[in-house]
């Protein structure tokens, strides 16, 4: 116990001397967009989500957002909902560049002798904590991740000397001959940062687009005989940055294969990865099953031995253990163990299924809590109820919860038989034991064990 409390208390000591900067301030024009890039969504989360994600994974728990007006009042709600609730967002204006970004955040952060400055884009969703915390470690002035990347490519080259790191071109500014390298910039930096400090203020805009490079630090760097390595990214896919839709599609589907597969390992069948439409922050127990065209996202949960599809999407979804879910639509909504949904139901507005519940084909439950071995097996409305145990609900049932001004609840009382094609006009209390007749139009309470029938419903006698 006291090694651990340790280990925790020497990585506290590091954060303290490691903060990081997000570059998230560019308008993200090839994206044809009103709607800035890093809000766009892949996954169910903006890309920034991603970015801030792992920057809380690899440990780092102060961060600046450098961004735009647009992006601003949305960072603080993204940054907590990652994780990382120290992100302090910065508003750059005008955008003169990244090396403009840069100075931007410097005048924001107060100076911190010795530390190390983690600098990385907005638009990279793949980056993961790995290459942030192998990127921190490398013992040097200025470490930069670079990959080798297909050609052509609008990447900065990285230029060498020999095996000496030389500087970064933009692609705009580079040569034919630069233009045919394949070792790139992947736009993820970890910075001494008194030395960047020293080095940030003499950057000039003199090239191609009229911009301060934060590129340039590199040469700069250099020229001090300052040490500058190289981190190897690994698979060049890691670092992707998005800048179009069809690169944010690409982005998406590496990430649900990547999301797909962490399941899989944990003990989730997936029958096919490429139409599993996963979302992060899920749980999902072993031997969950998820068949073709299903999508699960929001803080959904489900449990051992379920099976969730085909064609189903689930959104903050509470699923117990042994449960079935088809050709069904479940969100924000609870269903018990071994209860069985659809095809083609729609159980949402905080909504209950208990343990064994059935609801079954074109059926609808809204905002209502259906008690255990509950059954509406057919083209039913339940809305705004309180459904007893053992209920069976008929098929063509509606509960009228509305009545043009407000919506009225109705409850229904354990063991309880509902005629099919039933019209429960709420508020409106039914008692335990009691039945309505095919077709009743019930208008007022009926009590235990009574049976009514006919339009409006009256009382059945009881039998002798």
């Amino acid at each position: 116990m006291a090694a651990r409390a340790g280990a925790a208390a020497g990585r506290e000591r590091m954060n303290l001397r490691v903060r990081a900067v997000v570059l998230a301030a560019g308008k993200g024009t090839r994206m044809r967009s009103s709607r800035p890039k890093v809000l766009h969504e892949l996954c169910g989360r903006p890309m920034l989500w991603y970015v801030l994600r792992a920057l809380r994974d690899a440990g780092i728990a102060e961060v600046a957002v450098i961004t735009n007006a647009d992006v601003l009042p949305h960072v603080d709600a993204i940054a907590r909902d990652a994780g990382q609730h120290a992100a302090d967002a910065v508003l750059q204006e005008p955008q003169l560049g990244t090396g403009h970004a840069m100075q931007v955040a410097l005048a924001h952060l107060p100076p911190n002798s010795g530390a190390r400055l983690l600098v990385l884009n907005g638009d990279m969703p793949l980056i993961e904590a790995e290459l942030v915390t192998r990127t921190l470690s490398a013992a040097c002035a200025l470490a930069l991740v670079t990959a080798r990347m297909p050609l052509p490519s609008a990447y900065g080259r990285v230029v060498r000397d020999g095996e000496r790191i030389e500087r970064v071109v933009e692609a705009k500014d580079a040569t034919q001959d630069e233009l045919a390298l394949e070792e790139m910039n992947a736009g993820l930096y970890a910075f001494d940062e008194t030395t960047l400090r020293r080095t940030i203020a003499a950057l000039r805009p003199d090239n191609a687009q009229g911009e301060y490079y934060l590129t340039d630090t590199i040469g700069a760097f250099v020229r001090a005989g300052e040490s500058v390595l190289p981190v190897d990214a690994g698979d060049h896919r890691n670092v992707l940055g998005v800048n179009d839709r069809v690169e944010l599609a690409a982005a998406a589907t590496a990430l649900r294969r990547r999301l797909c597969e962490e399941h899989m390992r944990a003990g989730v069948t997936i029958r096919d990865p490429a139409t599993t439409y996963l979302e992060p922050d899920l749980t999902l127990a072993e031997d969950v099953t998820l068949l073709p065209n299903t999508s699960i996202g929001g803080r959904s949960r489900i449990g051992a031995h379920s099976e969730i599809g085909p064609n189903t999407r689930l959104r903050d979804a509470q699923v117990g253990e042994h449960a079935v879910v088809s050709d069904s639509v479940v969100v924000d909504s609870t269903l018990g163990d071994f209860a069985l949904v659809g095809p083609w139901a729609h159980v949402r507005g905080n909504s209950t299924i208990g343990t064994g519940g059935r609801i079954g084909n074109f059926v609808e439950v809204k905002r209502s809590d259906l008690a255990p071995g509950v059954k509406a097996a057919h083209l039913s409305y339940v809305g705004d109820a309180t459904v007893g145990e053992r209920c069976n609900i008929g098929a063509g049932t509606i509960t009228c919860n509305f009545d043009g001004t407000k919506k009225h609840r109705t409850t229904i009382g354990k063991d309880a038989f509902i005629g099919s094609n039933s019209s429960l006009v709420a508020p409106l209390d039914i008692g335990d034991g009691a039945a309505t007749g095919a077709g009743a139009v019930v208008i007022r309470d009926v009590a235990d064990g009574e049976r009514v029938v006919g339009n409006p419903a009256r009382v059945l006698p009881k039998k002798a």
